[in-house]
């Protein structure tokens, strides 16, 4: 059984901190350059939709989901 699962480019990102603003259980910014720092990357389904959030506010693109597809095993 697949699982989602969370990547991150700290090269990428900008440090603009959307993503522990949206998902404060998923991620935080580490406090020596401000760029993310991820907390789960297989986060509980309770907090999955705020991931999906975080993926999608991220203005410098460096959160990845990699969702199982409906069905899959």
């Amino acid at each position: 059984m697949r699982t989602t699962r969370l990547r991150v480019d700290r090269e990428r990102c900008i440090g603009a901190g959307m993503c522990a603003l949206t998902a404060p259980d998923v991620f935080d910014q580490d406090p020596d350059d401000g760029r993310v720092l991820l907390s789960h990357a297989e986060p509980p389904a309770a907090r999955r939709a705020a991931a999906r959030m975080a993926v999608g506010v991220c203005p410098s693109g460096a959160i990845t989901l990699d969702e199982p597809e409906s069905g899959d095993s």
